[in-house]
């Protein structure tokens, strides 16, 4: 793989060493008093920054408020290292490192995956796992552990596979809203948040399945919305971003997943329900444009 990160700027570079080295630390110490021999054996034998950062296009307008994540991709030993509970500490670090310290400029979209995963991947010929790989670059590499050679899908399979998830994840995001804005008229505002909050995570779904036949295993709106927004760029429209209604109301929805179902402080009002309704209805309209574009046959737009 390729190394180089001499086309990014030098804050950039420390920024991703920094990365790097917060996620063998806290992998180290996840993992470090399991008892399993899987666990004590356990590796991350690489860790590789794909997408905008990768490319060299990436954005961050100051203005609008939109911004590019790091794209990262750990790859480990066994299969079950991937669970939540071992990378869990390393993205709540870096999270405060954007958030509170303001160590990182950019959030770090943190995805994990086996060796073994990840080849099987590349031998079916899955989209994102092909350009992630074509396109990354490795910052840490183990020796002797080899992605597989890459195979081409066959574009009839693609374009099968990619309407059976619209024809899934489409439908079941349209009922979520259905459901969200019907429970805004019935002052049910904790069921709201959370049935807008399912909308929104199928809608990305939908579309990140429907455009790369990828989509991470994760509730979490924030990073899916980057990874979204990354494939279909006319995506970020549905969120604006510059003012501080806005982001209130999307930091609302992204806690909906856990605190409006658990927590007795988590408080919404109508008049931010009825916004993000609105919001996800622009998003339902774009995901399904997007969509059909792609089962068309389309080419995206310039």
């Amino acid at each position: 793989m390729k190394t180089d990160l001499d086309h990014l700027p030098d804050a950039k570079q420390r920024e991703l060493d920094y990365v790097r080295r917060v996620l063998f630390e806290e992998f180290e110490a996840a993992h470090a008093l399991g008892s399993q021999k899987w666990k004590k054996q356990g590796r991350i034998l690489k860790v590789v920054l794909y997408g905008s950062y990768a490319r060299g296009d990436w954005v961050d307008d100051q203005v609008g408020g939109y911004q590019s994540d790091y794209d990262i991709l750990v790859v480990v030993n066994d299969d079950r290292l991937v669970d939540f509970e071992f990378w869990s500490a390393a993205e709540d670090r870096l999270m405060r490192d954007v958030l509170i310290t303001g160590r990182l400029s950019a959030p770090v979209g943190l995805i994990v995956h086996s060796l073994t995963d990840v080849n099987l991947q590349l031998e079916r010929g899955r989209p994102f796992f092909v350009d992630a790989v074509a396109q990354g670059i490795a910052l840490y590499e183990a020796e002797g552990f080899p992605f597989a050679q890459p195979s081409k899908l066959p574009p009839e399979e693609a374009l099968g596979e990619a309407s059976r998830h619209f024809d899934k994840w489409f439908p079941s995001a349209n009922e979520y809203l259905e459901h969200g804005s019907d429970a805004i008229l019935r002052g049910w505002n904790g069921k709201a948040a959370f049935e807008l909050h399912q909308a929104t995570e199928r809608f990305y779904h939908c579309v990140l399945l429907t455009l790369t036949l990828y989509s991470p295993k994760s509730h979490r709106l924030n990073f899916l919305r980057s990874r979204a927004e990354e494939a279909a760029p006319e995506l970020i429209a549905a969120w604006p971003r510059a003012d501080k209604f806005s982001r209130r109301c999307f930091e609302l929805l992204r806690e909906a997943y856990v605190n409006a179902r658990y927590s007795e402080h988590y408080v919404i009002t109508k008049e931010e329900l009825d916004w993000l309704a609105e919001r996800i209805g622009v998003l339902q309209a774009l995901v399904e444009k997007v969509c059909r574009r792609r089962l068309d046959g389309l080419p995206p737009p310039p």
